[in-house]
């Protein structure tokens, strides 16, 4: 049976968060270099338009790097994702896709994000650095200061 990766529950990996701000706000951190700092890696390479770069560096040693395959602001962002040099999760080699969707209220966001075709071994890895860096998103996105990103999650 063939995965259909707009159903969440075939998601290998996959975080849902509430964030107060408004999709245009959350967008923006996922598509602009200096708001991606602010809460993922140390250095950032980002052509959000389809085709174009994805890179990040998160630390000193590992590197993000993919491209963007579909932009649809404010609603969602898709990029493929992997490492350079990394031999389980190669550049290109995985998906994320991130949905935006107004809340009730509409001033804050439902934000979902699924990363899809990782290996068995790198599953668990993927989901605490997603838990780790999305949960830094949500206080820069409203606002808030998430400090420096230090190696090892500090």
């Amino acid at each position: 049976m063939k995965s259909n990766p707009q159903n969440v529950s075939d998601a290998v990996v996959e975080k849902i968060v509430h964030i107060k701000a408004p999709p245009e706000t959350v967008f923006d951190y996922f598509c602009e270099p200096e708001l991606m700092l602010k809460w993922q890696g140390i250095e950032a390479e980002l052509e959000p338009q389809p085709g174009g770069v994805y890179r990040v560096q998160m630390d000193p040693k590992n590197v993000a790097l993919g491209k963007y395959l579909e932009i649809d602001r404010p609603r969602r962002v898709v990029f493929s994702f992997g490492w350079v040099g990394g031999e389980n999760v190669p550049p290109e080699a995985s998906r994320v896709e991130i949905t935006l969707s107004p809340d009730e209220s509409g001033e804050g966001t439902h934000l979902r994000l699924a990363h899809f075709l990782l290996p068995e071994p790198q599953r668990h890895l993927h989901k605490e650095g997603w838990d780790f860096f999305v949960g830094r998103l949500v206080v820069a996105a409203e606002g808030g200061d998430p400090g420096p990103y230090r190696e090892n999650g500090g």
